[in-house]
């Protein structure tokens, strides 16, 4: 038994796309990413859209076949062939309440299909019963059961998704951008049932989200992505206090802060450029066409993402 649930070694996740008619070149979503998450514990994982942090959660549950690296779960290495196995200790929620979900079939259908799929009862009452539970775990009526999809709000859809992936009564669950659908009244709700289903239940998660407030508040760990590559992972409260990379420290100054002394106080770091396109990246390190501190090392060879102290991960040559 490995001392972390989930172990995650040089992941790429490569997609060819065609330019020209017998030509095909990589885009690079994912590239050489590392991380473990241990059992009952939430890493929280953030960069700006197109980064690839939905990439790595959807290759981590193979429905993406990954380029290359190794994923490996309570020490087992994740393949095609004993992935069905796994899946029942592996879930995902997915970031669109409204699309996720079958709009031909019916709550209890919707929640059923996980223990149809593995066989998880022995007769309809008990299976009754248990989407019953499942419903009420997660805050949904009984009368709900024979309801469809489209009766419901974002925030409602939502616990359906959570409740499917509840059903096989998962170690892990993959939660992707799971609130960014929803009002922000709605989002503290499902957030607080997210951190009452780890306690009750030990689930472990992989959160994805924008949101760097809601991260810090979910998560144990933080790790920031950028064009595909990690770029700094730290603890929630060291990363928001000392932040060392400087995309890290960009995104951080952009964070909103209630108090509007401090706010003015508060000097924002603006990045300049654009984002490089995934499929033409500058050589070396990924950031350096925007980063304000770039030398000619940058742009020969990418840093490695190495410890600096307290489990403090950053890829970076001039932090």
């Amino acid at each position: 038994m490995s001392e972390h649930l989930l172990e995650v070694e040089h992941l790429k996740q490569y997609f060819p796309i065609k330019t020209g008619f017998f030509t095909t070149k990589p885009l690079k979503a994912v590239d050489n990413v590392s991380f473990t998450i241990d059992h009952g514990e939430t890493l929280g994982l953030v960069g700006e859209s197109g980064c690839g942090k939905t990439t790595v959660g959807r290759t981590i549950l193979r429905l993406y076949e990954p380029t290359g690296g190794v994923v490996r779960f309570e020490g087992e290495e994740v393949t095609d062939k004993n992935i069905h196995s796994l899946r029942r200790q592996m879930q995902m929620v997915f970031q669109d309440p409204y699309s996720s979900l079958n709009p031909r079939m019916t709550v209890e259908d919707i929640i059923g299909e996980p223990l149809d799929v593995h066989n998880l009862y022995s007769n309809k009452k008990e299976r009754r019963e248990k989407i019953l539970d499942l419903m009420n775990t997660v805050g949904l009526n009984a009368e709900h059961a024979t309801r469809y999809a489209h009766e419901f709000s974002g925030g409602q859809r939502q616990r359906i998704g959570i409740a499917r992936a509840l059903a096989v009564d998962p170690k892990f669950i993959v939660c992707d951008e799971p609130v960014s659908a929803l009002d922000v009244s709605i989002q503290a709700q499902v957030i607080n049932m997210f951190e009452d289903l780890q306690a009750k239940l030990g689930v472990a998660y992989l959160f994805i989200a924008h949101d760097l407030l809601v991260v810090r508040h979910i998560s144990k760990n933080i790790a920031v992505m950028y064009l595909g590559h990690m770029v700094e992972a730290a603890e929630s409260d060291e990363l928001m206090t000392h932040p060392i990379h400087p995309y890290t420290q960009s995104l951080l100054s952009a964070v909103p802060i209630p108090d509007p002394k401090i706010a003015r106080q508060k000097q924002r770091i603006m990045l300049e450029g654009d984002v490089p396109s995934p499929l033409n990246m500058p050589t070396g390190c990924p950031f350096r066409t925007r980063c304000r501190f770039a030398t000619e090392k940058c742009a020969e060879e990418c840093p490695e993402l190495t410890d600096r102290g307290g489990g403090h991960k950053v890829a970076c040559w001039n932090h």
